[in-house]
């Protein structure tokens, strides 16, 4: 497996490069902020952007943690990529991470200073500085799950291909836990709101009795109950239904719905 290794230092721009430095190298794999993303799937790790803090957030990125480097070590031994682009701060960052992960040697290192400009570099330390954005080599909904309860914003690139623009959803943004900018909350009478909008606009549900919202690990479980209206193929509606609010929920609050179970109490 050849190893590459992309340095450069924090807010330089080096997650917003490398899917254009994978393409021209034809690199299948990054390593980045803790991830192991293959052909432009996430498959396996813990992104250091879901970290409370900056300490927590390095220590991620070098896979400290016994099982988080036993993972990611494992889906690359499955996926068996035939290259890996290591992206880190400096040269001890990707050697280091290299060794943890058995990667063997780095051999090509790539500099950011080298394949991108100045004007380049500034643009992106003050997207990091003033507006708290990161980015995510990886498709927004590949990492729907690890950041649930983070807008997420995909970037899209146009290729042009047999003479016609394609467009490709290749990044992401994201807002860091640990950005200065702070943290927000949405409360469960935001979600009630949110379902009883949807509601209305149904038709065919006459009333709400109940919600209630669980966190799980990779976003809410939601209970509902609630009566239709008579005269309507039950099944049909409630599965429409289903899906509508869970969409709508996941919309407007970014929070990932792992599961909605629906208790219908009354046909009225």
């Amino acid at each position: 497996m050849k190893v590459y290794g992309l340095i450069g230092k924090s807010g330089t721009g080096k997650s917003f490069q490398a899917v254009n430095l994978c393409k021209e190298l034809n690199i299948e794999s990054i390593i980045d902020d803790g991830l192991f993303i293959c052909r432009n799937k996430v498959m396996a790790g813990i992104s250091a952007k879901r970290q409370p803090t900056k300490v927590g957030a390095v220590k991620t990125a070098l896979f400290n943690k016994d099982e988080h480097m036993e993972e990611v070590t494992a889906a690359i031994k499955k996926m068996k990529p035939s290259s890996v682009l290591v992206i880190g701060t400096s040269d001890g960052m990707v050697d280091k991470i290299a060794k943890r992960l058995d990667l063997g040697k780095i051999g090509k290192r790539i500099y950011i200073d080298d394949i991108t400009t100045e004007a380049e570099r500034a643009i992106a330390k003050k997207q990091r500085n003033e507006m708290g954005q990161h980015v995510i080599p990886a498709p927004t909904f590949q990492l729907k799950r690890q950041f649930s309860g983070y807008f997420m914003t995909p970037m899209r690139m146009l290729l042009r291909e047999w003479g016609q623009w394609k467009d490709i959803t290749e990044k992401s943004v994201v807002r860091p836990t640990y950005s200065y900018l702070g943290e927000y909350k949405i409360s469960e009478k935001v979600m009630s709101d949110i379902a009883e909008c949807v509601r209305i606009e149904s038709g065919t549900v006459t009333e709400i009795g109940k919600m209630a919202i669980s966190p799980v690990q990779e976003g809410i479980d939601i209970y509902i109950i609630l009566n239709f209206k008579s005269g309507i193929n039950l099944p049909e509606e409630a599965k429409r239904f289903q899906k509508e609010i869970a969409e709508k929920i996941e919309e407007m609050t970014a929070f990932n719905v792992n599961r909605l179970d629906l208790e219908v109490r009354d046909i009225v």
